[in-house]
Order: structure tokens, then sequence, then C-alpha cells
């Protein structure tokens, strides 16, 4: 079993970037897929990115495509997600998630693992 805690959420302006740190504990990340979501006020839990356990595949969803970058550095047991560009719709609750078999890394329930989620607020 794996713990994850997400860190490095903040108030931000449109236009501004943001790195998101998802650390791990119990077991080595870069053995799980880990993936990004996103629930913003009053709507369901959203895919953001996700990466394979290998490190071989990414899925990005339509909305941050060329804007967001999802890493496992695994030195360091974390996963990131590097923002950039933000808009006021990027304002939201972000959650990593990890383990699973990989097999549809963008849907929530391929994910048994999950932090408590960091806040992202991006002002216009």
């Amino acid at each position: 079993q794996v713990q994850l805690v997400e860190s490095g959420g903040g108030l931000v302006q449109a236009g501004d970037s943001l790195s998101l740190s998802c650390a791990a504990s119990g077991r080595i990340l870069s053995t799980y897929p880990v993936g990004w979501f996103r629930q913003a006020p009053g709507k369901e839990r959203e895919f953001v990115a996700a990466i394979s356990s290998s490190g071989g595949r990414t899925e990005y969803g339509d909305p941050v495509k060329g804007r967001f970058t999802i890493v496992v550095v695994n030195n360091k047991n974390r996963a990131y997600l590097q923002m950039s560009s933000l808009k006021p719709e990027d304002t939201a609750v972000y959650y990593c998630a990890a383990g699973g078999s990989g097999s549809n890394l963008n849907m929530a329930s391929s994910y048994p693992y999950w932090g408590q989620g960091t806040e992202v607020t991006v002002s216009s």
C-alpha cells in the first residue's frame, strides 16, 4: 500500500505557472501508474494527467494538453504536475492517485490510492 500527500497548491494569477507535488510513502511510486485529477466546486472529478508505471506513456485531459506536464522523480519518490499558462477554469482541488493495472489511466476508478488533495485557485 502507498500513502500519497499532495502539496504546492495556492492562489496564482492567470498566466502563471505552478508545480504540484505528490509525495509517496510505503512503496516505490514509480512501480505504479500515477494520475492527477481535479474537482472544481459543484463539478465532477475530472482527469488531468497520468503516467504509466514504466514512464513510457503519458496521457492528458484535453483542457490541459500543451500546458501541463506529469513527471515522476524516482530518487524523490514523488510525482509532479507542472502547470503553466494557468487559467481561471483550472481552479480546483487537485488529487494525486496511484496504483491499479494501468489499463485505463484516465479513469478515476482505476486508482486504489488517493491523496487528500491540494487546492489551486487561479484569479483572472
